[in-house]
């Protein structure tokens, strides 16, 4: 009996942080996505805006609620670093 109900929290468990991750991907995606939309006429390929933002949000806090575009003005070094990962020049 105690390896049934072992098994069947294991598998609630499962459940809900399968669950957690989905949402936490579909919010990533969004700033992502705004990110893109923020920085698209700037001058670089999309693949290089898209290494950027992704680089920008997973240096956030998953709590932020600032969207990348204005998270990056107050973290200048963050910034930076993104910039040289997505070999934005």
């Amino acid at each position: 009996m105690r390896k049934v109900i072992i098994a069947m929290l294991l598998a609630l468990a499962i459940i809900v942080g399968s669950q957690t991750f989905i949402l936490a991907g579909e919010d990533d995606t969004d700033w992502i996505t705004k990110c893109m939309k923020d920085n698209k006429k700037e001058g670089v390929s999309t693949e290089t805006v898209m290494v950027y933002c992704h680089c920008m949000n997973d240096k956030m806090d998953s709590d932020e609620t600032k969207s990348v575009t204005e998270w990056e003005n107050s973290h200048p070094k963050e910034m930076a670093e993104c910039e040289k990962e997505a070999g934005w020049k």
